[in-house]
């Protein structure tokens, strides 16, 4: 059963959202944010919650603030 929260599944696809515009495959990603593809696999699955350092360092790879990623106005969730 999938126990994450509405706001973890919200930063999933933003995260997903963020790696596709940025024509970036999960494992390219992972590594750029010195992540496990596993992890981010089962962050934007929808299966696992990231910590804050996982948050911090995905905003980084990505070119974003760690709270930008939570800014969800424009996402079709």
């Amino acid at each position: 059963m999938n126990n994450i929260s509405t706001l973890a599944k919200k930063f999933a696809i933003r995260i997903k959202f963020e790696r596709i515009k940025k024509k970036l495959s999960q494992e390219k990603l992972a590594g750029l944010a010195g992540i496990g593809r596993t992890t981010l696999t089962q962050i934007e699955g929808q299966t696992s919650s990231p910590t804050l350092d996982v948050v911090e360092k995905l905003a980084k790879a990505l070119g974003f603030e760690p709270y930008e990623l939570f800014i969800f106005n424009n996402l079709q969730i």
